[in-house]
């Protein structure tokens, strides 16, 4: 259960500045969630990690221990790469044994410490099997138990259930959290998969343009977004800008561009403040409320139905109505309807 410490992290590709100044703090045994689009720099991070990219400043410490100028074969981090990278020419037993064969272990042992990993993922009585007879699932089984083999102090794991379809994911990822979660595996998880990240992980950190947005629990982040950024990239939400027009430490009164005035969540901004105002979908309730529109869309989608309204000045609002109770009326496209949501609901963000 490693310790993972990094500090003043920065990497340049050329002009580019892909990690500027990343500080991180990773306890021992946690699952640790990289969240970015494309380019934001996770899977930068991930090769620092793993001793593939050396960084232009900063360092990474491992249970006290700097391994920064340490190549990827003399620190203790294994990773399971998102295309699996597994030899096709070998059974399922010489992949799972491939990095305990290289560093010395032979005859009885490996054979049992090969034995041990393909019961812990699951897959005894595969170990003759060519990778090539597998299915997709097994593939990443197999991948998992090869990066654990050596027991590593930190496992890095690149968009591993990104080649699953949607139902193999969703069990394969409950597998991998137990499995984590029982050796007591400190892992990091790279993924721009927001629902992987907010299934998996004990936190996740938002990265937006080499820069750590936001790191916290992923209820803290989803319900009190600290940026614009980080509630629109995680989930779906309404933003809006809006004026402070009463401020207060439990209730925030705010005024919106098409001139309604709705209720957040308390806030510190002071009375004029330009801000931004957030609401998910899912907090809006359709019928009453404070804003007025008309139906723009309806987009049925099995447990939810999202209608989207248009708003005086041409805004749209989301709102995601659970069905249930089955689907009932659907409101017609042109029809006028209000929406609204409980204070409580509303995020107040810096504009």
């Amino acid at each position: 259960m490693a310790h993972v410490a990094i500090s003043g992290l920065r990497v340049r590709y050329g002009a580019t500045l892909a990690l500027d100044g990343i500080d991180l703090d990773i306890p021992g045994g946690e699952i640790f969630s990289l969240l970015g689009a494309s380019g934001s720099g996770k899977t930068s991070l991930l090769r620092v990690a793993g001793g593939f990219l050396a960084p232009d400043a900063g360092r990474i410490l491992l249970d006290g221990r700097d391994v920064t100028a340490l190549p990827p074969h003399r620190r203790p981090v294994n990773t399971m790469f998102q295309s699996y990278a597994l030899f096709p020419h070998m059974s399922v037993a010489e992949n799972v044994g491939y990095g305990l064969r290289r560093q010395g272990l032979r005859g009885a042992a490996l054979a049992a410490r090969v034995a041990e990993l393909l019961a812990l993922v699951r897959l005894e009585g595969f170990g003759a099997r060519r990778i090539g007879a597998l299915s997709g699932g097994q593939q990443q089984r197999v991948a998992l138990a090869r990066a654990l083999a050596p027991r590593p102090h930190l496992l890095l794991l690149d968009e591993p259930l990104s080649a699953l379809d949607r139902a193999l994911r969703e069990e394969t990822r409950a597998d991998l959290v137990a499995l984590l979660r029982r050796l007591g595996t400190t892992a990091i998880l790279v993924t721009h998969d927001q629902e992987e990240a907010l299934a998996t992980a004990d936190r996740i950190g938002v990265l937006n343009r080499g820069r750590l947005e936001q790191v916290g629990p992923p209820a803290e982040l989803y319900e009190r977004p600290a940026t614009r950024f980080v509630a629109s990239f995680l989930g779906a939400a309404n933003l809006f800008d809006a004026v402070v027009r009463a401020a207060g430490p439990d209730r925030t009164l705010l005024t919106l561009p098409c001139g309604a005035e709705v209720a957040a969540r308390g806030s510190s901004l002071g009375v004029g403040s330009a801000v931004t105002l957030g609401v998910r979908p899912e907090r809006v309730r359709l019928g009453e409320g404070a804003l007025g529109g008309v139906v723009e869309s309806c987009a049925y989608r099995g447990t939810v139905l999202d209608v989207r309204l248009r708003l005086p000045g041409g805004t749209t609002l989301l709102v995601s109505q659970a069905l249930g109770d089955g689907l009932g009326r659907v409101p017609a496209v042109g029809e006028p309807v209000r929406a609204g949501w409980e204070s409580g609901a509303g995020i107040v963000l810096p504009g």
